[in-house]
């Protein structure tokens, strides 16, 4: 082996979870090293923001970088369901913060933070492979790198962050994967180009189009004119579709009354992806030595576009800690890493299950809508799931199937009259 150096912390993945921390730790002045398997521009899912996440890219300085791009807004959410239609405006939420956020291409969104992150000398090694790590008793690591021409290098670290997402590297090589605690679920989606997309909302706005009680359509426009279209819902329902993924998608579309004829007979852009039983959760999100980031540590589900605002959020906290730790300040990382981030995720587990048993339908879909409840609700899916003057974060575990419950009651006594 040759090239072995010695750094204040590697980073694995250059997404967005890799680029804020990378940023954090760059502006705190320690040496880093971010290694990313693939070659940039690169395709991957997870497409549409949240507003918090806005707060994460304005605090690393990478927020100017975004806005260049021009991506689509994002100020809401649209949900659609037996001709229902529960529209959620971020300016319109409980919590104070962010009331916008962007649907973007990942390809190009990921590729923007990294490209503004060269430029402003943090050290991104593309298509190299982390194929070993050591931890020493005192949580310095030895890292085995391996790049695209099969060479092999190491890399002493002091610290390492794993926000590798769907590689879950670390997860991998040190056997902390654990059952999650969602049902198992499955996507199928493409991308498709539109010659003459809707004007407003329509053509405009992240939709979820529930075409079954549990069986969903994302509907997610760019502003290049392209459109992220994909199924979702319970595993054995979308394998008892057959043919080839093309075809598949085809079928399943013929499910949604709304959006079946406005892309009936346009071309994908790439035959649909599968990825099968999604949702990933671990034993520990810390040890000696390293942090889990993002989805190298759990992913829920892509109901409510969780994802890259856990990654940051995760991304952003770790190397604040790594930054005070490194500062000889003593860090309790069970309470200020692990249970931080397990009670934001709690939240959300609780609306991703909710969803799926119909109870968070049922209050989305009622009406008349409670305007008070709305805000509150919208306050969670703008992603401020740790703000506890919220009785929809503190009391998330009850007050959703409650409400639910009062909806049922109400809905009876309207009948027996």
């Amino acid at each position: 082996m040759t090239n072995t150096k010695s750094i204040d912390v590697l980073i694995i993945g250059a997404g967005p979870s890799g680029c804020v921390a990378a940023a954090h730790l760059f502006n705190q002045g320690l040496t880093i090293k971010v290694i990313e398997k693939s070659k940039f521009p690169r395709f991957v899912i997870g497409e549409s923001l949240l507003p918090r996440c806005m707060e994460h890219f304005e605090e690393v300085g990478l927020l100017d970088c975004l806005k260049a791009q021009e991506f689509e807004v994002k100020s809401g959410a649209r949900f659609l369901k037996n001709g229902v239609v529960c529209d959620f405006d971020f300016s319109q939420k409980h919590s104070q913060g962010w009331d916008w956020t962007w649907q973007v291409p990942r390809a190009d969104f990921d590729n923007a933070l990294a490209e503004d992150l060269v430029k402003k000398g943090v050290n991104i090694a593309f298509e190299h492979e982390v194929v070993d790590v050591e931890f020493a008793s005192d949580g310095k690591s030895l890292t085995t790198i391996k790049d695209n021409n099969g060479v092999i290098s190491t890399i002493t670290a002091k610290f390492i962050i794993d926000s590798s997402g769907y590689g879950r590297v670390l997860p991998r090589l040190l056997d902390l994967d654990a059952p999650s605690a969602i049902p198992k679920h499955s996507s199928i989606f493409t991308h498709v180009k539109e010659a003459d997309r809707p004007d407003g909302i329509e053509g405009t706005l992240i939709t979820f189009d529930v075409v079954t009680d549990d069986v969903w359509l994302w509907v997610i426009p760019f502003s290049n004119g392209v459109t992220s279209l994909g199924f979702v819902g319970p595993t054995e329902i979308l394998e008892s579709y057959h043919g080839t993924p093309s075809e598949k998608l085809k079928e399943m579309m013929k499910m949604s009354n709304h959006y079946h004829d406005r892309f009936d007979g346009i071309d994908y852009l790439f035959e649909p992806r599968e990825i099968k039983n999604y949702s990933k959760a671990v034993k520990q999100l810390y040890g000696k030595g390293y942090a889990l980031t993002g989805n190298s540590a759990e992913f829920l589900d892509p109901v409510f576009s969780s994802g890259v605002t856990f990654a940051t959020e995760s991304a952003l906290l770790s190397a604040k800690l790594i930054a005070k730790e490194l500062k000889g300040e003593k860090v309790n990382w069970e309470e200020e890493y692990s249970d931080y981030i397990k009670e934001g995720v709690g939240v959300f587990r609780t609306y991703v299950k909710e969803w799926y048993t119909g109870n968070l339908q049922k209050i989305f879909f009622h009406r008349p809508e409670n305007p008070e409840i709305k805000k509150q609700i919208c306050s969670v899916l703008a992603g401020y799931v740790w703000d506890k003057t919220n009785p929809f974060v503190k009391n998330h575990s009850r007050l959703v199937k409650t409400v639910a419950t009062v909806i049922d009651m109400e809905s009876k006594q309207k009948k027996s009259v």
